[in-house]
């Protein structure tokens, strides 16, 4: 059975562990399988990237990675 969070795609949380503690942002995307979400803003670190035809010159992307779902709080009314 698939896992169900109280914290869905476009609700507003509160960072509540990690470098980011005390943020507040918008829920990207819920990631079930590994009980994690991606926060717009947070927890951003720089990725290489290889060139490819899109992005001829490659070079560094910021990207957000996931935060286990146990270090965000839901904002209610926000």
């Amino acid at each position: 059975m698939a896992k169900k969070f109280k914290i869905k795609k476009g609700d507003t949380v509160e960072i509540i562990a990690g470098d980011d503690k005390g943020k507040k942002a918008e829920v990207l995307q819920v990631l079930p399988a590994k009980d994690a979400v991606i926060v717009a803003g947070c927890k951003v670190v720089k990725k290489a990237v290889k060139p490819t035809e899109q992005n001829p010159e490659g070079g560094f992307v910021n990207k957000e990675m996931p935060i286990h779902i146990s270090n965000v709080r839901k904002v209610e009314g926000a």
